[in-house]
């Protein structure tokens, strides 16, 4: 059986690389979508998912959350063939197709575009060694579900706007919450943390974790070893569920090692948003030319601007002047 081979492989599932599928599958072609993490949404539905978003035209404002649940909802209307929590190691040109290699499966192309933002983002993880059992039913770095805290007695460790946002959000499902900051001060928008006062969470701090075991007793629940600050105190908590918001890293330095034409850290592109490598193009945060804004609209515009020229490279006998109405066929 031959290899599948697409019209477009989108590198980057955040609002531009969701939005740019989503157009290509409105262009009648066959798109992959890869993504590192493991669910689409990007930096909204990761970094900030409950933070209010006011760029998006025809929306006064959409949540991180919502934002990337909505693009979702448009793809899926469509669909495309997802490659979740994959990761892209290289790039190799043969005879006009694109081969990418993954720490999956190899992906073929006949074109690529790239929409990673700030770069393939991983999660901080917990800096001691744990059960890995511990992380397939009781410790999360993603909500993937929000129903799966639903009455469970949960903890969430981060200061941060994401890690407070989840801790008030969590409070509408979970029986208990918790959350465990190592400073007094919280890294959140100053309304978020007056939320945060007034709610039910129990706020643990200044204290760190230490440890996480299965409990004993009970081993569908978890042992949390906290460590005061500045202190021999140590307090345990039991738990259904720890939720790790360390924040994330991300990495643009493959970029260099894909022989991209780069401009510090950003990709630079023509008005096309075509690269200096043949059909390849990028958009959204990882990219630069004049005039060029770090905003979610014109990440949105670039996606399709971007696909028409693959469209146009690929395919050169088609009628690739349709507007939307007579392209979207449910």
């Amino acid at each position: 059986m031959n290899k599948k081979i697409y019209d477009i492989a989108v590198i980057g599932g955040g609002p531009a690389g969701i939005f740019a599928a989503y157009y290509a599958r409105m262009r009648k072609l066959n798109v992959a979508l890869i993504e590192s993490l493991p669910k689409l949404g990007g930096q909204p539905e990761t970094l900030y998912a409950q933070k209010e978003i006011y760029d998006v035209a025809a929306l006064p404002k959409i949540s991180g959350a919502e934002l990337a649940t909505s693009l979702i909802d448009q793809l899926h209307l469509l669909g495309c063939d997802e490659y979740l929590d994959t990761s892209v190691n290289n790039l190799k040109l043969d005879d006009g197709i694109w081969h990418i290699s993954t720490n999956k499966e190899p992906i073929d192309a006949k074109s690529i575009i790239i929409a990673i933002g700030n770069g393939a983002f991983k999660p901080r993880k917990l800096t001691f060694d744990y059960d890995p059992l511990i992380e397939e039913n009781n410790l999360s770095y993603f909500v993937n579900s929000i129903e799966e805290f639903r009455d469970k007695d949960v903890a969430i460790a981060g200061g941060g706007d994401s890690a407070v946002d989840w801790a008030i959000h969590l409070t509408n499902v979970a029986n208990s919450t918790s959350l465990i900051h190592r400073r007094n001060k919280y890294r959140a928008m100053e309304s978020s943390v007056s939320d945060l006062n007034k709610s039910d969470v129990e706020q643990l701090n200044p204290y760190i974790i230490k440890d996480v075991n299965f409990n004993q007793d009970d081993h569908e629940k978890i042992d949390v070893t906290l460590k005061m600050i500045k202190s021999d105190e140590i307090k345990t908590i039991t738990i259904d569920k720890l939720l790790v918001n360390y924040g994330f890293v991300s990495d643009t330095k493959i970029l260099h090692d894909w022989n991209l034409d780069l401009e510090g850290p950003f990709i630079k592109v023509d008005r096309e948003m075509e690269t200096n490598l043949p059909n390849v193009f990028a958009i959204g945060d990882i990219i630069t030319y004049p005039g060029k804004l770090q905003l979610i609209a014109t990440a949105f515009a670039e996606g399709p601007i971007a696909v028409t020229k693959a469209l146009r490279n690929m395919y050169p006998e088609r009628d690739y002047f349709e507007h939307s109405t007579s392209l979207f066929k449910q």
